[in-house]
């Protein structure tokens, strides 16, 4: 992935990681794993968990630590009511630019 590309991720990030957690609850490696399956090779494991944080601050996120086999345990985060809030508010905004810049796009051909 290229910089723009990895610039452009990072905008969008957070609502990413709020729609993988509304499809499931997942720890931070879970999450960066599916980043990769999904070719976001690019993407640090610090800048997930960074993110993990201020999600869970910012109260979007219930965090439960489970047991694991290899260590301490884990923290599994869990999308919230608040962060379904926003999570729609964030595809709301996804549309209106998505459809702008196709409009956008349209117009150069």
């Amino acid at each position: 992935m290229g910089k723009q590309a990895t610039e452009m991720l990072k905008g969008v990030l957070e609502g990413i990681v709020l729609a993988l957690l509304s499809r499931r609850p997942a720890h931070g490696y879970e999450i960066t794993g599916w980043l990769r399956d999904q070719g976001f090779n690019d993407i640090a494991e610090g800048t997930i968990y960074a993110l993990l944080i201020r999600i869970e601050q910012r109260g979007l996120v219930d965090v439960e630590k489970v047991p694991s086999e290899k260590g301490p345990p884990r923290k599994v985060y869990a999308i919230n009511t608040a962060g379904r809030d926003y999570l729609n508010e964030f595809w709301r905004t996804w549309s209106f630019l998505a459809e702008r810049l196709e409009q956008l796009h349209q117009g150069e051909r």
